[in-house]
Parts: C-alpha cells; structure tokens; sequence
C-alpha cells in the first residue's frame, strides 16, 4: 500500500538542517505516526511522503515556503524587563505567551537578556531555515474509523482556533504579525524552563 488519503503512516526521520546540523540535537531517529491528509505534518514533508510505501527511505528537503516560513526581524522586540513576572530569573531560551489588549497571545523565546530589558523573538525556531528530512517509511495501512476520526477532530479545531484569532482582532488582523511592544499587556505564562 501507498501513502495517500486516510493512511495511517509510520516513520522514523533524523532532521538537520542545510547544512546538515542535527535540528534536534542527537542523531537518533524519531518515529512518527500519523493520517495522511489532515496536516499533521509540515506540509512539505506530507506532499513528499505521498505515494511512498513501507521499506522506502528519503531524503526531503523542505524549504522555508513549504516549512515554517521565512524569518521575519519584525518579530524580535525589545521588552522591558520588568513587564516579565520574575523579571531577574529570566534566561535566554526561555519562552513565553506575550498576551495583548485584543486577547491574542503571541508564543516568544527569549534571545538576550539585558539590564533593563528582553530581547524576544516570536518567529518559530525553524523559521527561515531549509529543513532535510531523512525519513525511512515502516508502515503503511488504511487508518482506523477512530484514528480517521480523531485526525479530522484536530484539523477542525486547529481552524477553529485560527478562526477565533482572526473573529478576536478583525479580518485585516494578521497573527503572523506581532502586536507593536507598546501594545505588550503582560507576559505573564512561561511556557517551559531553560534546559
């Protein structure tokens, strides 16, 4: 069988970037499962996993276009230090939800910490980077009505849920440009500890 529509797919991947920097940090392999066809997957990788099959290897290479985006310097800020909670335990690296007066929250990793403020970044990590995928194919099978189920169950409300961004801040709203920093209400929620 191949990869195409409702199939239930498994794979292992190693991911680097162009220049063949391990995105991860090891070189052991991820293993993936998935349904085809409901965006589980940057939409690059799914479109080159189409009509492949067990016991097929590849290498994707995935430009920014078709990853996650092109990197954008609007996106990095300079915030007072004291708008975070816990203003002198921040650390490069950590991330947090900026919140703004239209009730949108922007996901930000801290990229410098300075004396009297932050630098944040609010573009993704793998913006702007050409991602190569070394995926080896282990199994390809028609999915389950459940698993069929839950995948369109995600899809649905991760459209729900860029639909209520759009619905809270107007139609000429775009997420993918961040609210100016004096528009900053709090950035309250950190997302995880530095490692």
């Amino acid at each position: 069988m191949r990869i195409g529509p409702n199939s239930f797919v498994s794979f292992e991947c190693s991911l680097t970037d162009e220049t063949g920097e391990l995105i991860d940090g090891d070189d052991s392999s991820d293993r993936v499962d998935y349904v085809h066809g409901y965006g589980m997957l940057v939409i690059g990788l799914e479109i080159a996993l189409l009509g492949l099959q067990a016991g097929d290897r590849r290498e994707i290479v995935v430009p920014p276009s078709s990853g996650y985006g092109d990197r954008d310097e609007e996106l990095v800020l300079e915030v007072d230090r004291t708008d975070f909670p816990d203003a002198e335990r921040v650390r490069e690296g950590d991330e947090f939800f900026m919140e703004y007066p239209d009730g949108g929250t922007e996901a930000v990793r801290i990229v410098e910490v300075r004396t009297e403020s932050v630098v944040v970044d609010a573009n993704h990590p793998l913006a702007g980077r050409t991602l190569r995928y070394c995926v080896n194919v282990l199994l390809v099978r028609p999915a389950a009505d459940e698993e069929i189920e839950r995948a369109a169950r995600e899809l649905a409300e991760s459209e729900e849920e860029e639909d209520e961004d759009e619905d809270e801040c107007g139609p000429a709203c775009s997420h993918q440009e961040l609210h100016p920093a004096e528009e900053l209400v709090t950035l309250g929620v950190k997302k995880k500890a530095p490692n």
